[in-house]
Order: C-alpha cells, then sequence, then structure tokens
C-alpha cells in the first residue's frame, strides 16, 4: 500500500435539492511520484462530483480533493443513510487501488400532488370522478380522503377511504357523487364540489371539481309534452263543440217488420208479436255467415285458411347493461383494477361479477343500423362506469395482436370503435372489427387467459377464445 486517506468527516446530511462537501485527504506513502485518479461508486455515484479528477503527489505530500454530493428533490433520492465509495487508483501501481468508504444521510422530505380525472363529470342520478394521487416524494406517505360542497346538496362514497402510497407511486381513487335532490325538469345544474386529501399534521390538499346534474326529463322533451298536450286539449275541444249527432233506425225498422206480416192465427192469449221476432235474425244470418268465412269455418265452399304469420326473431342491438362473457374462459370483459398500473387503458377479463356499480356493464349502441357485411348493423362499445368506448390504437386498421384500449367514444367510420355481430353455430358470437379487417375481439393466450388477461385483436377461430356471450346479469 502506497497511499494513506482520511474523509472529513466520514458521516454527512444532506437535503434534496440541496448540496454538501466532503473532504478527502490522501498522502504519497511510497518512494516514487504518482498520480491518483477518483471515481465515486455506489448508489449515489450519479450525483457525487470530485475536483479534481485526479491529483499528482510526490513521495511523502499530501493533497486534498473535495466530494460534492447534491441529491435530487426526487423519489430516487431514497431517505436515510446511504453508503458511499471512492475508487482511488495509482497510475504507477494500478494493483495498489484503494477504496475508501463513508456515509451520506438524506433528509426525507413530502411532496402529494392530486388531480381529478375528469374534472367535470355530467349525470342524473350519479357522477364518477377518478381521483389520481401522486407521492412525489421519497417517503411512504399515507392519509383518507373526503368529499364537501356548498349547501350539502351531494352525498360522496369515495373508495377507498385510506390510502398509503410507496414514493414514486400513485394511488387511483373511485368517487361516486350523488345529488340529494332529482332534477325532475328544466335545465342542467352544476353542482361544484372538492375532494380533500388529509394527512396527519398537514394542511389538507384539496381539489375541485364540477358536476353537472341534468334533468330527469330533458328540456325538448318537456316542451315537446307540452305541445302534445296543448294539441289533445283543442281536439277534445273541438269534439265537444262539433259532436255528430248519431240515431238509430232499428226500432223503426223492426215495427215496419211487424205492421207487414198477416194476422197470427193463434189463440188470443198468445201475443201477436211473438212470430215477428224472428224476422231480424233472418235478416242478420248473412253477416254471420260471412264472420264464419272470416275465421275460415262453416260448411260448404269455405275460404280457404290463410296461414300464419312468421314469427321474426328478435335482434340482440341495440342493447344496455350487459355483460360480455367469454364462454371459453368463464370470465367476463372488465376494466383494470385501480392499483394495475401496467394495464392502465387496456381492457382486461375478469371473473364474472354482476354488482351494478361494477365496470363489467357494457352498453352496445348502434351507430350505422346496415353499414355493416351483408347489411349487419355496426355499433360501439361504451362502458357503463366510465362512459369510454373499446377502441384500437390511433386511427384506421391496425393488425392481429393489437391492444384493446379504451377512449372517449367517437361512433365514426374514420376511427376504429365500430364493431359487428357474426352470430356462430354454437348460438355465441364473433365481435368484429369493421375497420381493422373484420378480425375478432380475443383474449391473450391460446384459451389460456386468466384473472386480468388482457383483450387483443385476432384472427377469429370458434377453436380459441374469440366467441362471446351477450347477456343480462339476470340471465347469467
Amino acid at each position: 500500500m502506497s497511499i494513506w486517506t482520511s474523509l472529513e468527516p466520514s458521516s454527512a446530511t444532506v437535503d434534496p435539492g440541496g448540496s454538501t462537501t466532503v473532504r478527502l485527504r490522501l498522502r504519497n506513502t511510497g518512494d516514487v511520484v504518482d498520480e491518483y485518479r477518483f471515481e465515486p461508486i455506489g448508489d449515489i455515484a450519479p450525483w457525487t462530483t470530485v475536483e479534481p479528477g485526479s491529483l499528482r503527489l510526490y513521495p511523502g505530500t499530501t493533497g486534498t480533493v473535495e466530494l460534492t454530493f447534491a441529491p435530487p428533490r426526487t423519489p430516487d433520492a431514497t431517505a436515510g443513510p446511504n453508503p458511499y465509495a471512492i475508487r482511488i487508483t495509482p497510475t504507477e501501481h494500478p494493483e495498489s487501488t484503494t477504496v475508501p468508504e463513508g456515509n451520506l444521510t438524506i433528509s426525507p422530505f413530502t411532496e402529494v400532488r392530486a388531480e381529478l380525472v375528469p374534472p367535470t363529470v355530467k349525470g342524473r342520478f350519479r357522477g364518477r370522478p377518478k381521483l389520481a394521487v401522486d407521492n412525489l416524494g421519497n417517503t411512504k406517505v399515507t392519509g383518507s380522503l373526503s368529499g364537501s360542497d356548498n349547501g350539502d346538496q351531494l352525498s360522496y362514497d369515495i373508495q377507498p377511504g385510506n390510502f398509503q402510497i410507496e414514493p414514486g407511486r400513485a394511488a387511483f381513487v373511485k368517487a361516486t357523487l350523488k345529488p340529494r335532490q332529482i332534477i325532475w325538469f328544466g335545465t342542467k345544474t352544476e353542482r361544484p364540489y372538492t375532494l380533500a386529501v388529509k394527512r396527519s399534521g398537514v394542511t389538507p390538499l384539496t381539489v375541485e371539481g364540477t358536476y353537472v346534474q341534468r334533468s330527469f326529463l330533458p328540456g325538448w322533451l318537456t316542451r315537446l309534452l307540452g305541445i302534445f298536450l296543448a294539441l289533445a286539449i283543442a281536439l277534445v275541444m273541438l269534439w265537444i263543440a262539433y259532436k255528430p249527432k248519431v240515431t238509430s233506425s232499428a226500432r223503426e225498422l223492426q215495427e215496419a217488420a211487424v205492421s207487414t206480416l198477416a194476422p197470427s192465427p193463434s189463440p188470443p192469449q198468445v201475443p201477436p208479436s211473438a212470430p215477428s221476432a224472428s224476422a231480424p235474425p233472418a235478416e242478420t244470418a248473412p253477416p254471420a255467415a260471412s264472420a264464419s268465412a272470416q275465421d275460415g269455418g262453416g260448411g260448404g265452399g269455405g275460404g280457404a285458411e290463410s296461414p300464419p304469420a312468421k314469427k321474426k326473431t328478435p335482434s340482440v342491438l341495440p342493447a344496455s347493461d350487459i355483460m360480455l362473457r367469454n364462454p371459453t374462459t368463464k370470465m367476463c370483459a372488465d376494466l383494470p383494477a385501480g392499483d394495475d398500473a401496467d394495464s392502465a387503458g387496456r381492457v382486461v377479463q375478469a371473473t364474472c361479477d354482476e354488482n351494478t356499480d361494477g365496470s363489467q356493464r357494457w352498453n352496445l349502441e348502434v351507430r350505422y343500423p346496415k353499414l355493416g357485411p351483408g347489411g349487419s348493423a355496426l355499433f360501439q362499445i361504451r362502458n357503463v362506469e366510465d362512459q369510454l368506448c373499446v377502441d384500437l390504437p390511433d386511427y384506421g386498421a391496425k393488425p392481429i395482436r393489437s391492444p384493446i384500449l379504451e377512449y372517449a367514444c367517437a361512433g365514426t367510420t374514420a376511427d376504429n370503435q365500430l364493431w359487428w355481430l357474426d352470430k356462430q353455430d354454437s348460438g355465441n358470437y364473433w365481435i368484429r372489427n369493421y375497420a381493422s379487417n373484420n378480425a375478432c375481439l380475443d383474449v391473450a393466450g391460446y384459451s389460456t387467459g386468466g384473472n386480468g388477461a388482457h383483450l387483443t385483436l385476432f384472427t377469429c377461430s370458434n377453436s380459441d377464445d374469440q366467441e362471446w356471450q351477450i347477456i343480462r346479469p339476470s340471465d347469467s
């Protein structure tokens, strides 16, 4: 060993975003002039600067270099003690490398950011925004969530109500807003609200949003009903004013028929009008025969019986509040869990759940009734919970194995959100993408996809997992 080293001080403390300096002293204990090169090593090496980078010393002389530590104010700067080391390599004797070690303590800091997605939600009975809470500090963050508004006009269901987030990670919280009073008629009303992120000993972080409550009956429908009611009242008044007088000549005809008959030869005690009672039935016989002919009955020369009308098979489209079940994997189309960051924005499969507030409910909304192959209907698949549509990346045709995503509904042929149904002999359906060469909705993997498996686009086949059942929760 031809070198002596000393770190002054051997332990130091620094705040993220700041800097601190440690002095490294070394002496050439050899008998030749040597040049020493310095290299920081360890986890905090990217934040360490050595000045100067090399030092030339004569035998028996001492030199000094400065180590500057400047960790960034990010989650990467882990709070607490962090060991470091400096590799010193002599030019003349590289085999005599020395590695002095020290300790750098990084101070903890917390920084939390919250964002509403979307900031404005609309609905008649409820709204479902999502709150993204990001931990930008270098320590674990725990807290709770609450909602409030002026006048206490909304109720809040926040799941989960408490959270714990590791440094550099985010948590997604689902909130359900319900108005305490329903607006039956009139225009929509904006109701501002606030979600608060509460942590112990810290001022709550508030995020403001707006819930637009729509009336139960739209304004145009109210006006239309008013017009129909006015027209109905006017028609009734006209009918009362110009009601036609309807009289019957049945009694006069019966009296005329009785007066033309000869006197009855029966005893006087028998009323003479008794035989005349058979006259009217004789006149009404032809209508009865006509009725029999219309019913296909009667004897001799009756009309041929008309064939029964063919029953039309009802179409499955459009459909509301249904579930898409894969009969091969026995699972349903779903949205990924909030803590599954790798599947954000994707459509997956999960164990079927009939919960009305879940994310497995879909609407099949017809956009073009007869534009698909063979005159089939083109429709978009909208998720009932977040109101986004099943989509493919970008626009136009996409190759097989493309991921199935969610995006704001467009519903036009310029995008690739339109699908059509191709019924199979099994009674199940291929759900085929109109823009992508009619490829099928598929579960990743060859009939082996499990809970959370991604949905993809693939070539249609009856031997894989491309068949789907369109079921209502009560039938599942």
